[in-house]
């Protein structure tokens, strides 16, 4: 397994957490953001706009999705991609951390790019009824699946998507989703680059939904193929790691604990060490020539 843990060596690990445990964390709320995220808006999508999207199989119903088209954009160019998926929600917390389960509420490929020189696509989960978005986990898991599937290759299409430079991201929800819907067959396994997980993974625990076992989090962990995944989560990022020493030994994971007790992905709209260190991890996993396996290289012909 490659493994790297940002913030720390790993012999001071154990003094760490230990330190963790005896001082309160920080509150990210306290830092002040310098990014804002642009709200969604129905309209042609344009540079430095966020736009409401249906896609064709869903014509006449309120499933849909957001396309962000960074402010250096231009036709005939080509760019990478963040998709991402939202938290579970509505949600608020005493900390003063909210958010509302759909693609409106979602901010990491904001943050992570700071709104340049990447497209940004948040999708959606799509209801048991295919009717609309699902705000708290699932819905139909393969409708959603199948929905990434049609919609990215075709977004890489239309606006000069890198389709060799796509990344998934998510928080909470989102993150399981990483590989709950981003690992579910080989089709929608060979679209990722990377994978951003921020705050929860798939197998860690169990949770009241089909699939969320060890072994059917493990059966989906074989599609990871050498990938990369970038792996936060406020606090601690120990018992992920454990769960990937055993599970996936040979994976590629980078690890860090965000020294903020707040559930919410908007630490990537401050200026933070952390997303000073996301950025990196981003721009060398780009300069690297990508794990790309068999059925990758043949989707991206």
């Amino acid at each position: 397994m490659i493994i790297r843990i940002y913030g720390t060596w790993l012999t001071l690990l154990a003094l760490g957490a230990l330190a963790m445990a005896a001082k309160p964390q920080a509150n990210i709320n306290d830092v002040p953001q310098d990014l804002t995220v642009p709200a969604m808006t129905n309209g042609k999508p344009a540079p430095g706009k966020r736009v409401r999207q249906v896609a064709d199989e869903y014509k006449g119903t309120q499933v849909h999705h957001s396309l962000y088209l960074p402010t250096d954009w231009k036709k005939g160019h080509i760019y990478p991609v963040i998709v991402e998926y939202a938290g579970n929600g509505p949600y608020k917390t005493r900390e003063g951390d909210s958010g509302t389960g759909m693609v409106n509420g979602s901010n990491l490929g904001y943050g992570i790019s700071g709104g340049r020189g990447f497209l940004w696509v948040c999708l959606p989960y799509v209801s048991k009824d295919r009717k609309s978005n699902q705000s708290q986990w699932w819905g139909d898991a393969n409708a959603t699946a199948d929905y990434c599937k049609a919609v990215v290759p075709r977004i890489c299409r239309d606006y000069g998507g890198d389709p060799s430079a796509v990344f998934i991201a998510g928080f909470s929800r989102g993150s399981i989703a990483c590989n709950y819907i981003g690992l579910r067959d080989d089709d929608i396994a060979g679209l990722w680059r990377g994978f951003i997980c921020h705050s929860h993974y798939d197998g860690v625990r169990r949770w009241r939904y089909a699939g969320s076992d060890l072994k059917s989090a493990a059966e989906r962990l074989k599609r990871l193929k050498g990938r990369p995944q970038f792996i936060s989560h406020e606090n601690s990022v120990d018992e992920t790691r454990q769960y990937l020493k055993e599970a996936c030994p040979a994976g590629n994971f980078t690890f860090l604990p965000l020294p903020y007790r707040n559930h919410t992905d908007k630490w990537v709209l401050r200026d933070i060490p952390q997303r000073k260190q996301l950025r990196q991890w981003l721009a060398e996993v780009l300069r690297a020539k990508p794990a790309a396996n068999e059925e990758t290289k043949t989707q991206r012909k």
